[in-house]
């Protein structure tokens, strides 16, 4: 008695495990395909790009006053008292440079937030519409498995999602 339970309990998580349909996805290399990615790169690579430019201006407008501070104060133009309001005012023009150094990393952080958001939310559709079409109970990011039967890839199935 305890055998045939034994062999039908065996069967059943058989059936049970036969039952569930697992697919795995390379999402990193996916991603990469997509047009949609490629110009939300470049539209980052160009704003970046003008954000440094706004602080190396910055940047090269400061060294100049500072340069020519320097100067005025070697040749003896400058009195004590406007020396301290001059060198206040370059430390809170450099404070400024600091910050928007700051201020920069956060606008990029958003700006790739903003871009990427749309493209992922797509992806993400396409994935769910694959697993209930295809019936696949999970899908994996090929990413965080150790392994994967190469059969199971539904790559193909979401790139005709996202008509690539």
């Amino acid at each position: 008695m305890k055998t045939g339970f034994m062999f039908i309990f065996a069967v059943f998580c058989t059936v049970a495990l036969q039952a569930q349909k697992f697919g795995y996805i390379n999402s990193q290399a996916m991603m990469a395909e997509l047009p949609k990615v490629k110009q939300a790169d470049s539209d980052m690579e160009a704003y970046q790009k003008q954000l440094q430019k706004k602080g190396q201006d910055m940047v090269t407008a400061f060294q100049t006053k500072v340069t020519d501070f320097q100067k005025r104060v070697q040749d003896g133009l400058v009195p004590p008292k406007q020396q301290e309001e001059e060198e206040k005012k370059l430390e809170e023009e450099r404070q400024k440079i600091l910050a928007y150094e700051q201020e920069m990393s956060q606008l990029l952080q958003t700006k790739r937030d903003t871009l990427l958001k749309p493209i992922l939310d797509e992806f993400n559709t396409a994935v769910k519409a694959v697993a209930t079409e295809g019936g696949y109970t999970y899908i994996f990011d090929q990413g965080i498995l150790l392994y994967f039967d190469a059969t199971m890839d539904v790559a193909p199935l979401v790139k005709k999602k996202l008509g690539l």
